[in-house]
């Protein structure tokens, strides 16, 4: 947001699309005039707030990321995840926390690519 010449009662306007995220918008302007207003923003919107399961696997994710980026192999990923005895309690070509650990570091990319917005529209 930019204002020319910002002054105390000044009229500002905003444009919103009419798109698939329009209530999440005007809920996010509400907060942000009352915060313009000198008032407490009040609470995020529902489609903000994150589910304890969610935030664990965010930040799984941004451990798996962190391994892929120093380029190490999946499994060394999954070690530092979920620790060498589950990696060595099942065949690793065939693990679950194989696939679990693929999936991390592929969502993981794609959030660093620009999915990340999705966490904003509540998605």
């Amino acid at each position: 947001m930019w204002l020319r010449e910002p002054g105390e009662g000044q009229k500002l306007a905003a444009l919103l699309p009419l798109d698939d995220h329009f209530q999440l918008r005007v809920l996010s302007l509400i907060r942000f005039q009352r915060r313009l207003a000198g008032r407490a923003s009040g609470p995020p919107p529902k489609a903000w707030l994150l589910t304890r399961r969610h935030r664990r696997r965010l930040i799984m994710m941004v451990r798996a990321l962190d391994g892929h980026l120093a380029e190490a192999s999946y499994r060394e990923i999954a070690h530092a995840l979920y620790g060498a005895e589950a990696v060595a309690r099942y065949a690793w070509k065939t693990s679950s926390i194989r696939g679990q650990t693929i999936r991390l570091v592929q969502d993981a990319v794609r959030m660093m690519r620009g999915g990340y917005r999705s966490l904003l529209r509540g998605g």
